[in-house]
């Protein structure tokens, strides 16, 4: 049999315990046997191989490919620039691989630390004395003492309880504590047993003994923990398509050299000519730039998150943010603001009601001063501590204005059993006996009622009355406790019999602020959102028609015990349901929704602050802890912290992520656009035997120094006044789609490769050049030509950039919100010009200045790019107005 369904005396000898404790010997001996009282770590990767792992990905290894080339082409002809390529890329993996992983460890320190929600030493009576230890050094068989606001450190059969009460809420996800009581249970299952309290919860009020039957890993506790460390984590959306990208870049690359390589062959060019021919066609395909804009974008975009109160510990979480079509969150500390409130108040006098009424001076009086709290410190302020439930309610009773002195003089405490508390209070001789709980144990007591013109009998109609009110409180989710008193004659009198009922008070934790226009901004843009909570069904219900969650008549409400039951295609079938949402649920049915909706095809996020949150925060493609509220459990498995425990923030991080999409499309477009006009001068340099009309250097310059700060500025660009109001993209869709690639090699690309060509031969003819000629590599003429040939694609760049800002819309109608677009430009323009004219950058990169008249001419060929550009976007314009016309 489980422990919880054993007598006290029997769960004793079951652990070969007695209250007296064990003896140090003995403990000793279970310490060697059981382990230390401590959650143990998985094994981790070691840092050494995670900082490896950020050059060894496969984008990285095609550029250690392409920097292998470039260095074996030098070998074989030198003077081609090859050397400073292959230097260059080699440093772009090193920085960027430094950088990714630099970012990664720092959000990870901010956070770190698994085990600091256990206490560090516990009361435990040993060798019949009570002694404090360190937590680690318990063993099953211990006896501990609990006491009000201790954590309790292992799992516990309680033997003595008086008024104990256990806050669950970390381990459940329930918000109101839970009495404990000693005597046996019928069922076996530990997170609903009464005379059980479980490691990582807390006590809130009362006394208690209990004996140790489960530690370390072996408690509740440390089987979420193991759930947690041993549940796959998501690859997240962003990086299967940069993988995929990678893939396609390799092909194309090589498919492109190989291609080449044969024609060159056809055409008689000498073996090693047609090789580093090849090279450089692979070589000028691989886009440098890409992987360090990528990794800085969405860097910058963790900090944009983190003004917003949101925390990304991994950078490919910021994209998965806004592909995400389904949100499941916890209730408890996530939807609400975990702290009791007085909801509503029901009096005969005075129905349905908030406010104190001169006829409230009892109720408020019971509120106040029947309790089991004490005054303690937090944050330099006296504050109550306990039971919040009963915080709420002697707040609310402060409202009574008393005349003279009240002295607490008997108490009847609490307990599972009787589901009620009540005290004597005394007022000089005089006495009253204030009792609150249950209304089904209180009611029956009553004999007399309150009412506007005094006391009169309880009678049918008016049990009825208060029985209908307390089912509609309760129906809307509000813990319902009976209020009732009667004066006494002398102070032994504490007999709960012939009271007079003051009235019910609902209490309730109450849904945060801000959540229900969280709610509405999720519904708008798409974003489903599901309740997922330990707590009681009817609870959970109401909180959700209070924040907008659901809104219908038919809600569908699966409780844990009928999610246990459920076959994976039921609970798929379930999850169709327009409206639902989870109560009562453990953390591995937590799990079980989650894996449901990831085969469903959905981009899942979970929410949570408990230890029971942990398994589906790691499972979901992406889990959120509260960063305040949460346990350190929680932040571990997370993707995400939110660092002031609002929902909202959820909301501001999916528009920061649906944004990070949409600008990797913007500057991939922008820098795939620049691989056209560099890859034609080589083909036209082979098939039409003419002057190489831009250099392997000079295409290093494009792509990692002009077209960098342009690039970084595209991947800032705030999130569009619309997009909120967009579905989520499909799980399917593609980063680099067919769209984006026509785009920028079949038409951007295409024309600024025709403004290069266009510069090098104007200035290269104005020297007297004719066809067949092949000037000398250091020829004044010949370097002026690539200089202007070169010049021209930065300055189609630099048009490009705003052509960019947006597939469809006028880049005339886009309003001007990124500072950053101006400094790209300023940037790009200042480096163009210095590479042109200053002499140390004309010795590397082999360019000479041109005429002035040139520069006109080259403006001119960038704004007729833009004008096709905006002819293009107009027509794509018009006929999508047409196409919706005709629906």
């Amino acid at each position: 049999m489980h422990i919880a369904q054993l007598p006290v005396d029997e769960a004793l000898r079951s652990l070969r315990a007695s209250t007296q404790g064990l003896s140090s010997a003995e403990a000793d001996k279970r310490l060697r046997e059981y382990g230390p009282n401590r959650i143990e770590a998985a094994p981790g990767i070691p840092q050494w191989r995670r900082f490896l792992a950020e050059f060894t990905h496969f984008f990285a290894r095609i550029l250690w490919f392409a920097a292998a080339l470039a260095f074996f082409a030098e070998s074989r002809s030198s003077g081609e620039g090859m050397w400073q390529l292959g230097v260059a890329i080699v440093a772009v993996i090193l920085i960027n691989g430094s950088f990714s992983y630099w970012q990664e460890y720092r959000a990870e320190r901010a956070i770190a630390a698994l085990r600091r929600l256990l206490p560090q030493s516990v009361k435990v009576m040993r060798d019949g004395t009570l002694q404090t230890l360190d937590v680690d050094r318990l063993v099953p068989g211990d006896i501990l003492e609990l006491d009000e606001g201790d954590n309790v450190p292992a799992d516990c059969r309680v033997i003595e309880s008086i008024q104990l009460r256990v806050n669950m809420a970390t381990v459940t996800g329930e918000s109101l504590p839970r009495p404990r009581t000693t005597a046996p249970e019928s069922d076996n299952v530990a997170l609903e047993a009464r005379n059980l309290v479980l490691a990582g919860t807390a006590v809130v009020s009362g006394h208690g003994r209990a004996v140790v039957f489960a530690t370390g890993m072996r408690t509740e506790f440390g089987r979420i923990a193991h759930l947690t460390q041993t549940a796959d984590k998501s690859v997240s959306h962003l990086q299967i398509e940069i993988a995929r990208l990678s893939r396609l870049v390799a092909l194309f690359a090589t498919g492109l050299g190989v291609v080449f390589f044969a024609v060159g062959h056809l055409i008689g060019l000498p073996f090693w000519t047609n090789l580093m021919f090849a090279i450089g066609i692979i070589v000028a395909n691989v886009p440098e730039g890409l992987l360090p804009t990528v990794t800085l974008s969405l860097a910058m975009a963790t900090q944009r998150m983190a003004r917003r109160n949101a925390l990304i510990r991994h950078l490919p979480a910021v994209e998965t943010l806004g592909a995400t079509t389904v949100i499941c969150s916890d209730k408890t500390g996530t939807l609400t603001c975990n702290r009791m409130h007085v909801a509503q108040v029901f009096q005969e006098c005075q129905r349905a009601s908030t406010t104190a009424a001169p006829t409230m001076a009892h109720l408020l009086r019971n509120a106040r001063n029947n309790h089991g709290l004490r005054r303690g410190q937090q944050s330099g302020q006296a504050v109550w501590l306990g039971d919040p439930m009963e915080v709420a309610l002697v707040t609310y009773g402060e409202d009574v204005a008393e005349t003279g002195e009240w002295v607490r003089v008997a108490e009847v405490p609490f307990d599972g059993e009787r589901r009620r508390m009540s005290v004597l209070l005394a007022q000089g001789d005089a006495y009253w006996l204030y009792c609150k709980g249950a209304p089904e144990v209180v009611l029956p007591r009553c004999t007399e009622i309150e009412g506007e013109s005094g006391l009169r009998p309880l009678d049918s109609d008016a049990r009825i009355r208060i029985v209908e009110q307390q089912e509609a409180m309760a129906d809307a989710g509000l813990r319902v406790l009976a209020f009732a008193w009667r004066k006494v004659s002398h102070a032994g009198d504490t007999e709960e019999r012939d009271l007079v009922f003051s009235g019910l008070i609902g209490l309730r934790d109450p849904p945060r602020p801000e959540v229900p226009e969280a709610i509405a901004r999720c519904r708008s843009a798409g974003i489903r959102v599901i309740m997922i909570t330990g707590d009681h069904p009817h609870t959970a219900l109401a909180i959700a028609r209070d924040i907008g969650l659901v809104t219908g008549d038919n809600v569908k409400v699966v409780l844990g015990n009928s999610l246990r039951q459920m076959t994976p295609t039921q609970l798929q079938m379930a999850l169709d349901a327009p409206e639902i949402l989870f109560a009562r649920v453990t953390a591995e049915q937590k799990m079980r929704v989650v894996e449901a909706l990831k085969r469903k095809g959905e981009i899942v996020a979970v929410t949570g602050d408990g230890v029971n949150d942990a398994p589906a925060l790691k499972m979901a493609h992406i889990g959120i802890a509260m960063g305040v509220g949460g346990t350190d459990v929680a932040k571990e498995a997370a993707d995400m912290v939110l660092l002031d425990d609002n929902f909202a923030s959820i909301v501001n991080a999916v528009e920061e992520g649906r944004a990070v999409f949409e600008n990797i499309r913007k500057f991939l477009t922008y820098i795939l656009t620049s691989n056209i006009p560099e890859l034609v001068p080589y083909l036209a340099f082979v098939l039409f035997r003419i002057p190489l009309p831009l250099t392997i250097i000079q295409i290093l310059a494009v792509d990692l120094g002009t077209d960098m700060l342009p690039a970084l500025a595209l991947g800032a660009e705030p999130p569009g006044p619309d997009l909120m109001r967009q579905p989520p993209r499909r799980a399917g869709e593609r980063l680099l789609s067919w769209g984006l690639v026509a785009r920028a090699y079949l038409w951007l690309g295409p024309l600024q490769a025709l403004a290069a060509l266009t510069a090098f031969f104007l200035v290269l003819g104005a020297s007297g050049w004719v066809y067949g000629d092949m000037p000398a590599s250091d020829d004044p003429a010949y370097l002026q030509a690539t200089t202007a040939c070169f010049a021209a694609i930065v300055v189609a760049q630099m048009v490009n950039l705003f052509l960019c800002r947006h597939p469809e819309r006028s880049a005339l109608r886009i309003p001007w919100r990124n500072p950053l677009l101006g400094w790209g430009l300023a940037i790009e323009a200042v480096l163009l010009l210095l590479i042109v004219y200053a002499l140390p950058l004309q010795r590397l990169f082999g360019t000479a200045p041109f005429a002035p008249g040139i520069w006109p001419i080259l403006l001119l060929l960038a704004l007729g790019i833009g004008l096709l550009e905006e002819l293009r976007k107009a027509i794509v314009r018009h006929l999508a107005g047409a196409s919706t016309a005709g629906k």
